[in-house]
């Protein structure tokens, strides 16, 4: 079994950069439009079906750029690690959709919603690989004695 990624600067931008695309894919999929074209008692369940999917792949993909806005920013220094592992978890529940909802959008909206919620699984995962790593979590006990030890050797 291969080892986790860790995650690193160029990974985040990368899937930075993909969340971008994507939430505009959204964006303009779940526009109100003229999308429709069921009739009668079917149309008013398909669109509360675009309604309610579309809210939450947004959120969904609101979801992922938070958190890999979270990410670089602590790349950059703008955080610290404790205000990264405490205010940047992602939560496993925006995954979810209604698969009776999804199965009234138009095929090419629902492979969409799929796109986001796999996205969203990727993210979940290098989150959790990155949480058991527990890398960088040293105490403050541990970064002083750090400290400590490099002012010794010099």
């Amino acid at each position: 079994m291969s080892e986790p990624v860790t995650i690193n600067p160029r990974i985040i931008e990368a899937l930075y950069c993909e969340a971008l695309v994507l939430s505009d894919e959204v964006r303009n999929a779940f526009t109100l439009s003229g999308r429709l074209e069921r009739v009668g008692a079917d149309q008013d369940l398909a669109r509360v079906a675009l309604s309610a999917e579309g809210l939450r792949t947004t959120t969904r993909m609101m979801h992922a750029i938070a958190w890999l806005l979270n990410h670089r920013a602590y790349f950059m220094g703008e955080i610290s690690e404790f205000q990264l592992r405490h205010h940047g978890r992602l939560s496993s529940e925006m995954r979810l959709c209604e698969p009776d909802q999804v199965a009234l959008l138009d095929p090419r909206i629902a492979e969409l919603v799929e796109t986001t919620r796999r996205f969203y699984d990727r993210l979940l995962r290098l989150d959790h690989n990155w949480r058991l790593t527990g890398q960088g979590q040293s105490s403050a006990i541990q970064r002083l004695r750090e400290r400590i030890e490099r002012r010794l050797a010099s």
